[in-house]
């Protein structure tokens, strides 16, 4: 996620670089400015043959497509915007877990407490290599007994599998402290809100936006930047490559853009930065459990993984 910052100038948002969409598409942009500028030098003229288009079907065209990456980049960021709730709940399950934990279950000792709450943190980061489609770091495991260990890592998928070890460990601490029925309700109930943030993450990790749309949108961008030049050329002359590029910049932007928050676990510049939000997660419960929280995790480059 790009970290921006405060109260930016004019000039640094006109020219700076740093969490712009230009590192992703400055080659396809210079490559529409290449052709538009061989199209200038050749006066529109392909094999003695002048190609004549005029502006009105790329009028037409260009609100078109303008609308369907309108679309496309709304529904992106929707699925950007329910990953990130879904792992604020994430958090706010982890606090209350851990707050009834030491409010509710008072005879657990303190070891048998901190293995509960190490148990949420380790869940975050299990969730999170699975997301990223990355191999459990070994500083994950760590957190973990060898029984959790091995559900972790004998399982197609470790989050589910941790997930119903971790709400058998609740149900046994809460009837060994003695605790009602009520309070197991109370607590599965966390459990079961758990298990809708799992659910929740796979669903947008596992369903990608169509690709037959993606491609026609694909498609379609570059087709209309390509051919826009010889649409400029007679009304413009010399600055066609000049309006191109603002038009190239604009329309491949805008693509790019929607293709990295479509899938917001990715380790995009413009994703969700797992690594702090389970950083986060790990540094509330260890302050529940007056522990020596965490560093919060920086942003390197002003970029937070």
């Amino acid at each position: 996620m790009i970290i921006r910052p405060h109260n930016p100038s004019a000039l640094t948002l006109l020219f700076s670089l740093k969490g712009s969409i230009i590192p992703a598409i400055w080659r396809k942009v210079l490559f529409t400015v290449l052709i538009s500028s061989a199209v200038v030098a050749i006066h529109g003229t392909l094999f003695h043959f002048k190609v004549v288009l005029t502006a009105t079907p790329f009028t037409l065209w260009g609100l078109t497509l303008a609308i369907f990456l309108g679309f496309r980049n709304t529904v992106a960021y929707q699925r950007f915007w329910e990953a990130r709730t879904l792992w604020g709940e994430l958090l706010i399950v982890s606090r209350n877990l851990t707050r009834q934990t030491l409010s509710l279950l008072p005879t657990l000792a303190p070891a048998q407490r901190a293995a509960l709450g190490h148990g949420l943190t380790a869940f975050a980061y299990v969730l999170k290599h699975t997301l990223r489609r990355e191999a459990t770091a070994p500083e994950t495991l760590a957190r973990l007994d060898e029984h959790a260990r091995h559900a972790v890592l004998g399982h197609q998928n470790p989050p589910s599998a941790l997930l119903g070890l971790l709400g058998k460990r609740y149900q046994e601490a809460a009837r060994q402290a003695g605790a009602g029925e009520q309070v197991q309700v109370a607590i599965d109930q966390q459990f079961t809100r758990l298990s809708y943030v799992l659910g929740g993450c796979e669903r947008i990790k596992n369903t990608p936006i169509p690709y037959p749309y993606i491609l026609l949108l694909h498609r379609t961008v570059h087709i209309y930047c390509f051919l826009l030049p010889f649409c400029l050329i007679d009304s413009i002359g010399w600055f066609t490559p000049v309006a191109v590029c603002i038009l190239a910049y604009t329309f491949f932007g805008l693509d790019a853009l929607g293709d990295q928050i479509a899938d917001p676990f990715d380790l995009q510049p413009n994703d969700l930065p797992l690594n702090a939000m389970c950083r986060g997660i790990e540094i509330a419960v260890q302050e529940l459990l007056d522990e020596p929280a965490a560093q919060p995790e920086e942003p390197v480059d002003g970029v937070l993984m």
